[in-house]
């Protein structure tokens, strides 16, 4: 059994649409990150940085239990316990890898900037809010590329690379992305968002308040003092 320690957010459905595509058996343990959850000492023990997803398989290599925290060591974990949706053919296994490597130094990280400056800061810079939309733009366009190349990021199989960039696509539009200029790219968005697991995982935890507008608290727990503080 896996214990999932997660919110609705893109890295965490990353977690939930390969525990689905898997068939894997998995309890949810919801981890309220505009309340605090994340910095409680016995989610640190899981995961020291204090980020959602991480999992416990009591299951592990050797029979012993294993923690694991970041989504894509996580994705990769889970592709190694199964044998799924990692190629096994050398080239497409590191092509897979390559293109979650790009999610997690990239997109993830420019997207989120981008949601951030345009959503969330009370202060609305400018240069900040240029910067990052125009930057998840040339990575959408750097994604649209790739799949007029291919039908999916590893090639012609979908893979955890997919499920990695996939979750950021959604509400492409909070990150200033129009997803239908960019036609091979949208074509890949509605095919796996039509996927049997990957409407399961879009569910898990959909009955949280994850959408409402932050107030002074949660602002602090997840922009502000609160998130910086050392421990």
């Amino acid at each position: 059994m896996i214990d999932l320690y997660s919110w609705p957010t893109p890295n965490g459905h990353k977690v939930h649409i390969m525990l689905e595509e898997c068939g894997l058996d998995y309890r949810v343990h919801g981890v309220n990150i505009r309340t605090g959850d994340q910095f409680k000492p016995e989610f640190l023990k899981i995961s020291p940085n204090n980020r959602i997803p991480a999992i416990v398989d009591s299951d592990g290599p050797d029979d012993k239990p294993l923690s694991l925290f970041e989504s894509g060591a996580i994705l990769i974990y889970l592709a190694g316990k199964t044998g799924e949706f990692l190629p096994h053919d050398l080239h497409a296994r590191y092509t897979a890898l390559q293109w979650l490597m790009w999610q997690m130094g990239g997109v993830g990280p420019m997207f989120g900037q981008a949601n951030h400056f345009r959503a969330y800061s009370v202060d609305k810079i400018p240069y900040a809010i240029d910067r990052y939309t125009n930057e998840a733009n040339r990575l959408t366009g750097v994604l649209d590329k790739r799949l007029s190349e291919a039908a999916y990021l590893a090639g012609d199989d979908y893979s955890i690379a997919d499920m990695a960039v996939f979750p950021w696509l959604r509400n492409a539009d909070k990150r200033g992305i129009d997803l239908p200029q960019y036609p091979d790219a949208y074509r890949w968005f509605d095919a796996i968002n039509a996927r049997p697991a990957v409407v399961r995982a879009l569910k898990v935890l959909a009955e949280v308040d994850n959408t409402s507008p932050h107030d002074d608290k949660s602002r602090d727990i997840l922009f502000g003092k609160s998130q910086f503080a050392r421990r």
